[in-house]
């Protein structure tokens, strides 16, 4: 110990005070009587209170010395005899800081995928054999701030100005990939009714014909659900779409609406329907760029020759009596645009799906047949499959298995050809066209 600093006697100075409290009351007993001895023994009583008070502040002094080297807060002298008890206090709330984050992680959802591919095209005729590969990789996010309101956005590869696509393709001297946010949302929920404002993901039930997997409008929209008493229920959905908007000058949206009814189980049989009208305003083209401009008729100044108001109507059914893991899905989409300034205006595809693609040692088996007439759809956003955005006629067969969890093997056979000699430029319209493609995508 450091000679310079009082010596610390907490012990001697307890012992004191007991001893003295210990010894007042015999001494009071046996000097009753004896005024002098009375007083003799207060002045040694006072004494011994004066020498208690000098050690007592000597202790004090040692002890802020003692903190002030170690820099450490003071402690009052005489701190009260609750203080120790409230020292518990912050190792029991130590676990608030956790709990908060634990709660913060369970509203949060995380999800993703990654996709490899390999394809190979080629024609009957004169277009020459080509051997391609892409890759995809997306990575969303939706965290629930309350029981209201939530929050979501995707990050994805590919061109950002082609909302049709977040495929990659393999080339251009190794450049680095492009990543851009295909989906940025706000959500309200009330109930059976879902608003989203932003960059929202597509809110209509449809097929490829119409609208692309890829595409996620931009602006608002409802979702309506209502679960009926036999099992079945009904769905309205619907979308006010900014498509290019500019300070000076036209507009262009599209507003959608879709009602829909799902049939509870008939059987082994389960049946939808759903019938939907988009109608497009195209009042400017500044934001388009060359992947929005495809196989519609435009005008010499780059217009559209035709509006776009399409009638989409689309009938399922599902069959269970094959087991889980083998459901059978057939679906059939017909759109007619009734805007349209040529009479190339409707389109039509069917789809049939045999068994699953969930768990390891599924398999699932596809055949689908389209036909797309050139101002059926606006193709700025229907699907991009094939060379031909509108005016073919295709058949598509697939197969997918499930080798391990959350993984899934994939091959699928485009074959398709111009439908009408007419619109189709340079093309030959007895050329069948083929895309084969292989992938494998593992996804979380």
């Amino acid at each position: 110990m450091n000679p310079s600093i009082p010596p610390v006697r907490p012990a001697r100075s307890l012992l004191l005070l007991a001893l003295l409290a210990a010894g007042i009351a015999p001494a009071y007993a046996q000097q009753d009587g004896d005024h002098a001895a009375l007083l003799e023994q207060v002045a040694q009583l006072r004494a011994q209170q004066a020498q208690l008070a000098r050690m007592q502040q000597d202790n004090e002094a040692a002890l802020r010395t003692l903190e002030s080297r170690l820099g450490v807060a003071a402690v009052p002298a005489m701190a009260p005899p609750a203080a120790p008890a409230a020292a518990p206090v912050a190792p029991a709330s130590a676990p608030a800081a956790p709990a908060t984050t634990a709660s913060a992680l369970s509203r949060l959802t995380v999800s993703g995928d990654m996709r490899v591919r390999s394809q190979f095209e080629n024609s009957n005729d004169n277009a020459r054999d080509r051997t391609s590969g892409q890759v995809r990789g997306r990575l969303a996010a939706a965290f629930a701030v309350n029981d209201r309101i939530s929050i979501g956005a995707r990050l994805v590869t590919g061109n950002p100005d082609d909302p049709r696509s977040t495929d990659v393709q393999l080339s251009n001297w190794d450049n680095d990939l492009e990543v851009s946010l295909d989906q940025a949302w706000l959500k309200l929920a009330f109930g059976a009714l879902d608003v989203h404002a932003g960059k929202i993901p597509q809110p209509f039930t449809r097929t490829e014909l119409v609208w692309d997997g890829d595409v996620n409008p931009q602006g608002l929209s409802a979702n309506w659900k209502h679960a009926l008493a036999d099992g079945g229920g009904l769905r309205a959905n619907g979308l006010f779409f900014v498509i290019d908007e500019q300070a000076t000058g036209g507009d262009s949206t599209m507003v959608g609406a879709q009602v829909g009814y799902d049939s509870p189980a008939l059987g082994d049989w389960r049946f939808d329907a759903s019938a939907a009208h988009y109608r497009y305003s195209i009042g400017s083209t500044v934001g388009a760029t060359a992947t929005d401009w495809r196989s519609n008729l435009l005008n010499p100044d780059g217009s559209y020759v035709s509006g776009f108001h399409l009638n989409d109507v689309i009938l399922g059914a599902s069959y269970s009596g094959w087991g889980e893991r083998w459901p059978l899905r057939i679906v059939g989409d017909y759109v007619h645009n009734s805007a349209a300034r040529t009479d190339a205006d409707s389109g039509y595809g069917v789809d049939l799906l045999l068994g699953r693609a969930q768990q390891p040692g599924d398999w699932r088996v596809s055949y689908g047949h389209s036909m797309a007439e050139v101002d059926a759809v606006l193709t700025a956003f229907s699907h991009d499959n094939i060379g031909l955005a509108s005016n073919y006629r295709m058949h598509a067969f697939g197969v997918d298995y499930v080798p391990w969890p959350k993984t899934t093997l994939s091959a699928l056979w485009y074959r398709y050809r111009p439908l009408s000699a007419r619109y189709a430029g340079s093309a030959d319209p007895g050329d069948w066209l083929n895309r084969f493609r292989v992938a494998l995508m593992v996804s979380f």
